[in-house]
């Protein structure tokens, strides 16, 4: 079915552009953190809007591929795991703009000290979605496996960033509200690669056809 083909091609491209607008929608709204940027912040909230309506297109897609084409076993995993994924990338997306309206409120505020965690919590959050989504369009293979065990990475960041952050609140209580903010900011972040986890679960099934959820990696996919 070379039209139904064309169409699943198709439907992976969109996938890849919304991935790619989360990717650049964390990226922007830590960058506008750090570099106490708030219009940059104001223009991801601003494109929240576009994540969204491509988030709906690509689920009508989906709905109307399944009553169509009525397909089966690998091409209908690959639907149904595609309106999963999307769903977990429009979430990411609300993280963002979360993270920028934090930076909103953190950049009327004195500098408390020099981003350390977040910076480096963004790289690897934005490298797991891209990855994740590269295996999702390119096939099987070893990336989703490594984007699984990346999320320990960011756990690790999340607690250091919040034991650095206590430090400072016992030395000086006046700074809890703000010291707050910048654990939410952590929160997001951590929340943001436990979706590209998932994305990387559902992609082992779509490619296996089983489940990993709640079970041990094995270092051979």
């Amino acid at each position: 079915m070379p039209i139904f083909d064309d169409e699943l091609k198709a439907l992976r491209e969109k996938v890849l552009k919304l991935g790619s607008m989360i990717e650049d929608a964390v990226r922007d709204s830590v960058r506008a953190l750090v570099d106490r940027d708030s219009e940059l912040a104001k223009e991801v909230v601003k494109r929240d809007h576009l994540i969204n309506a491509l988030d709906v297109g690509i689920d009508e897609e989906c709905v109307r591929l399944i009553a169509l084409r009525q397909p089966m076993a690998r091409d209908l995993r690959l639907i149904t795991t595609t309106m999963k994924i999307t769903t977990d990338l429009e979430r990411m997306g609300d993280l963002a703009v979360n993270i920028a309206e934090r930076a909103i409120e953190l950049n009327e505020e004195p500098q408390l000290k020099p981003f350390v965690h977040i910076p480096k919590m963004a790289e690897i959050t934005q490298s797991m979605v891209r990855d994740t989504l590269d295996a999702f369009v390119t096939g099987c293979s070893r990336l989703p496996y490594e984007v699984i065990r990346r999320d320990d990475e960011v756990d690790d960041l999340t607690v250091k960033n919040f034991e650095e952050l206590l430090g400072l609140m016992i030395q000086d209580p006046k700074i809890i509200p703000l010291a707050v903010k910048r654990t939410y900011i952590a929160k997001y972040l951590e929340r943001i690669a436990d979706h590209a986890t998932n994305i990387a679960e559902m992609t082992i099934y779509m490619c296996k056809g089983k489940m990993i959820r709640h079970t041990e990696i094995s270092d051979n996919p």
